[in-house]
């Protein structure tokens, strides 16, 4: 073998190994170009939480950046007034249940019998009251009673009358007992009353603030001993779980992925590799938020994809910039 086919040789192999080393002189995609890259941090999710009823602060348990399960008790008001006031309403419930009671169960027999008493009695002075004034009306007519004797007589015979009926109306209503309406007014008193009684409950029970979801408590806004008022913020929590990311994609890319694809998320100083699936894409373009660090700085449209971190760790920080790997991206339109 003569030198110069040993030089041709020599140049052939270092022809192919610059061509491999520029990947074809530039003419040849690298084999990552298949995938895709997004930029984006991890959400932000935070509930301020507060009382629905007033009242001074009893207990808070936990300090900023305790990590809490749901159903957790952060905050306590003191129970007191708000006991008092049930067992208020459980008292006024009582008095309207045995009005009801009352109402529907009719009047007693001895209530009926005092009546009948009276009518029998009404009776009497009306028979009697009669006969004088039968008597007198003969009499007066001779002169043997004077007129005003028998005018007094029929005074008081058209009385009895006036008794008699009056104790039949009475003994009448004994036997009929409540009316209707009456019944009909005393349970509507009485659902009144549950009503308030369920309300007064009800606030009893939210005098204890427990965590709605698992998180990180951020902030402690007020401290035992104050008294807060509904709605005002007693603690500040961090939703964590689920771990979602909020990357962007320009719009050219749009087409190269679509939810359920698997990807990788990867944060700065952290060497462990995250994995997630693509849960949503906005329908709506925005222009590239100034949060978002990508390669070449510039106002494209993107949109906004969520994507759900799988294997979240306490490494892996709410608000953090990460890198969003789509390996299985469809290929780019050309």
């Amino acid at each position: 073998m003569n030198r110069r086919r040993i030089a041709g040789i020599v140049a052939l192999a270092a022809l192919v190994v610059a061509a491999l080393a520029t990947r074809g002189f530039g003419l040849v995609a690298p084999p990552e170009a298949a995938g895709l890259t997004l930029h984006g941090n991890v959400d932000i999710r935070m509930v301020d939480l507060g009382m629905r009823v007033a009242g001074r602060i009893a207990t808070i348990p936990f300090d900023e950046g305790a990590h809490v399960a749901s159903g957790t008790v952060l905050a306590t008001l003191d129970p007191a007034p708000l006991r008092d006031q049930l067992h208020a309403a459980e008292a006024q419930l009582a008095v309207a249940g045995a009005e009801l009671d009352k109402r529907r169960a009719g009047n007693r027999s001895q209530d009926i019998a005092q009546a009948r008493a009276k009518l029998a009695d009404a009776q009497a002075a009306l028979t009697a009251a009669k006969q004088d004034y039968d008597r007198r009306a003969d009499l007066v007519k001779t002169g043997a009673v004077a007129q005003a004797l028998f005018d007094s007589t029929g005074a008081k015979y058209r009385s009895a009358q006036a008794q008699f009926a009056a104790a039949q109306a009475a003994l009448s209503l004994q036997q009929a007992g409540a009316r209707r309406e009456d019944i009909a007014a005393a349970a509507a008193t009485q659902a009144q009353a549950r009503a308030q009684a369920a309300k007064a409950g009800t606030d009893l029970g939210d005098t204890v603030l427990r965590a709605p979801n698992d998180g990180t408590i951020l902030t402690r806004a007020r401290e035992p001993g104050a008294i807060v008022q509904p709605g005002e913020t007693v603690l500040t929590l961090t939703i964590d779980r689920p771990m979602r990311v909020r990357a962007y994609i320009p719009e050219p890319d749009l087409a190269r992925i679509a939810p359920g694809m698997a990807v990788t998320v990867r944060t700065d100083g952290n060497a462990r590799t995250y994995h997630g699936t693509i849960g949503a894409i906005a329908a709506a373009a925005e222009f590239t938020p100034k949060t978002v660090q990508t390669e070449s700085l510039r106002s494209d449209l993107v949109y906004r994809v969520r994507v759900i971190v799988t294997d979240p760790d306490d490494a892996l920080r709410q608000g953090a910039p990460v890198t969003v790997a789509v390996p299985g991206a469809r290929p780019a339109a050309h």
